[in-house]
């Protein structure tokens, strides 16, 4: 945290690009979970009932 916030008080325009770009990176993975979350979803969620009807929970 303490380097997120020497970018923001540096003033420096390299450091600024440096965060944006950092930040969207995050979001990009943050977006590519999601599908991959919502695309596997239900086979996982039926994985885990065929697992537990198995064992007899």
């Amino acid at each position: 945290m303490s380097t997120l916030w020497r970018w923001l008080k540096a003033g420096d325009e390299q450091a600024g690009q440096s965060l944006v770009e950092y930040s969207l990176i995050l979001c990009l993975v943050v977006v590519v979970l999601i599908v991959v979350l919502m695309l596997l979803g239900n086979q996982v969620q039926n994985m885990y009932c065929n697992i537990s009807g198995g064992i007899g929970a």
